[in-house]
């Protein structure tokens, strides 16, 4: 049996004015993702656990059948993972980013989480000479794709810190949010470092005379030691699992359940990922898959930039060029399959970040029970009355096929 989990980032959201008060799954044209609903079991599950934040390392983890109270670390020992990084014994990674610094001397503000979307090519030109200034204090830094970075701390310190992701504080002052607690000083003296290295670098003054936002520092954030837990692939009926995405913490995640990253061309992880080839290449996948994750980060990417009309684009591409196609792919083949449709997390055009809210998800195929809601909306979601207490519940009912007798949620289903 062909098992899919197909999963837009940061798809659920709030009602926005910019919308008339929908939102953008509701105000989005989502043929295939309505009529799924039609034809499914529907409802609204809570992959973000009490007690843990609302971001992607958390949501994949639980999409795929953990509990991250247990399994998680950290994110960016997940993101290195993602990209082959073994770390050393002891050794601690953490996300670095390339952000961008507005506001005066002293009393700066979060500008741009992503550095203003550096390109990759002047990105790493710029992490290559921070390695070799970072190197004599023990900081190792790995290039990645445009701001997205990490940085490996050796020997066997330990960390006891309280960091912000730079996403959750755009606009805000950075000085209540730089890192605090048992080795803080170190972590912000490497980023102070970095603000003198980035100072008069070429590749800002670049930017500047080119009239872009130039990255200002490296923010640290996402630490911890690597991860450990059982594969999901090869384990019982599932000996085959692949995963598509172009975001290294996915990569991460799905590495670490035994899913075999599947690199497409034109895929960024931005909102001009090319959602066509993403398609082609899940229904490619089929037929060496048992299970197969496909991960398209756009949604979140414009939630992040209070974006609600490129959000529900995004949701739109995601609904033609990679549902559709997967779905007739699947019917077409004459053997049994099972698809989830499930957002990790929601993401506020709001607030600009991701919030704790329970997200709507439906799966169809061979042997599901129908709960179909007439659309796939938030609301249409929780009129269900069904709701998947918690990630490895949601993935057991893939996996498994839905009960024919779900628990029912409460009447407000947690949203905010």
């Amino acid at each position: 049996m062909n098992l899919v989990l197909l999963a837009p980032d940061g798809a659920s959201d709030v009602p926005l004015g910019a919308l008339a008060g929908r939102t953008p799954l509701a105000a989005a044209r989502l043929p295939a993702m309505h009529a799924l609903a039609r034809r499914g079991f529907a409802g609204l599950a809570r992959t973000i656990p009490d007690g843990c934040p609302p971001g992607s390392d958390i949501g994949y983890l639980s999409l795929l059948g953990y509990d991250p109270r247990t399994a998680h670390t950290g994110r960016a020992p997940l993101e290195a993972a993602g990209r082959g990084i073994a770390l050393p014994p002891g050794a601690w990674a953490f996300r670095a980013n390339l952000v961008s610094l507005g506001g005066a001397p002293g009393r700066e503000t979060m500008a741009d989480f992503a550095g203003g979307h550096i390109p990759t090519e002047e990105a790493a030109l710029l992490v290559a000479d921070l390695d070799r200034a970072l190197q004599p204090i023990g900081v190792r830094l790995h290039a990645g794709v445009s701001y997205r970075h990490l940085a490996v701390f050796g020997g066997d310190r330990s960390f006891r810190l309280l960091t912000t992701p730079p996403h959750d504080i755009p606009g805000q002052p950075i000085a209540p949010h730089l890192p605090r607690g048992d080795g803080a000083e170190r972590i912000r003296a490497v980023m102070e470092k970095s603000r003198e290295v980035i100072a008069d670098h070429p590749v800002r003054r670049g930017r500047l005379a080119a009239g872009a936002a130039p990255p200002d520092m490296l923010w640290l954030w996402g630490e911890g030691r690597a991860p450990s837990f059982a594969p999901r692939v090869p384990s019982g009926d599932l000996r085959r699992g692949a995963a598509i995405t172009a975001v290294d913490i996915v990569r991460g995640v799905a590495r670490l359940a035994g899913l075999s990253p599947i690199e497409v061309p034109g895929a960024t992880g931005y909102l001009d990922t090319d959602y066509a080839a993403k398609g082609r290449a899940a229904v490619a996948a089929l037929d060496a898959c048992d299970l197969l994750l496909v991960h398209v980060e756009a949604p979140d990417e414009a939630a992040h930039q209070g974006d609600a009309a490129a959000k529900v684009r995004a949701l739109e591409e995601v609904d033609g060029k990679v549902l559709a196609p997967l779905i007739a792919a699947l019917e077409a083949r004459g053997k049994p399959w099972r698809l989830l449709l499930s957002p990790d997390h929601a993401t506020s055009c709001v607030t600009k970040t991701h919030i704790r809210d329970p997200v709507p998800f439906v799966i169809a195929g061979s042997e599901v029970p129908p709960r179909p809601a007439d659309v796939f909306t938030e609301a249409a979601a929780a009129s269900t009355g069904i709701l998947a207490p918690d990630g490895p519940t949601l993935f057991s009912w893939l996996r498994d096929g839905p009960p024919a007798h779900a628990r029912k949620s409460t009447a407000d289903s947690g949203r905010t």
